[in-house]
């Protein structure tokens, strides 16, 4: 993802989009650390639900806000930024969409594998998309948690230098992607 020549704010659609394939992000990785930490039950069987259903959704916002980003563009860069910034900016961004994309893809095809079911909030289930191969389940496992660890780098990454740039530096970056509630604009 590359930036564009737009040199006001962000439009609702991104920025809905945006919020909400966050808190979602923010709340599914810690529900994934405690789903496997805990015994076995009913309330690792609600975690694990919970977690296939979010990710789902992230699926579902993701798809939605490539779309957008295709139809509505991205923002120049911030005046002043220096083009290593630049560029870091452009590979953690590129690598979030990908890898949002790629990590609930990886788990769906990864649950269907393990033959297990999909749910998405309790309102139905995703169908299995392959039959059963517990060896094959691992392994996508695996990388599927790798993705997960990749995925939280990248967003303390991205969180990190949006603070930095509104704390520090004192620019408009982070205050672009904010609601006006908020103070954004």
């Amino acid at each position: 993802m590359t930036y564009g020549t737009r040199t006001d704010h962000y439009p609702a659609t991104s920025k809905v989009l945006h919020w909400l394939v966050a808190i979602c992000v923010l709340t599914t990785a810690p529900v994934a650390i405690a789903m496997t930490r805990i015994g076995k039950g009913p309330t690792q069987d609600a975690l694990y639900n919970f977690h296939k259903s979010l990710g789902v959704l992230i699926l579902v916002l993701m798809v939605l806000r490539l779309i957008n980003r295709l139809a509505v563009g991205a923002l120049s860069a911030e005046a002043g930024i220096e083009p290593w910034q630049k560029a870091v900016s452009s590979i953690v961004h590129t690598s979030l969409y990908v890898l949002l994309l790629a990590m609930p893809i990886v788990g769906y095809i990864a649950n269907s594998a393990y033959g297990a079911s999909t749910p998405f909030f309790g309102l139905f289930e995703l169908p299995r998309i392959i039959g059963k191969n517990e060896a094959l389940a691992t392994q996508l496992f695996a990388l599927h948690r790798w993705i997960g660890w990749l995925v939280v780098l990248l967003a303390l990454t991205h969180i990190s230098a949006a603070l930095y740039h509104h704390f520090i530096r004192r620019d408009a970056v982070l205050k672009r992607m904010l609601p006006r509630a908020l103070g954004g604009f």
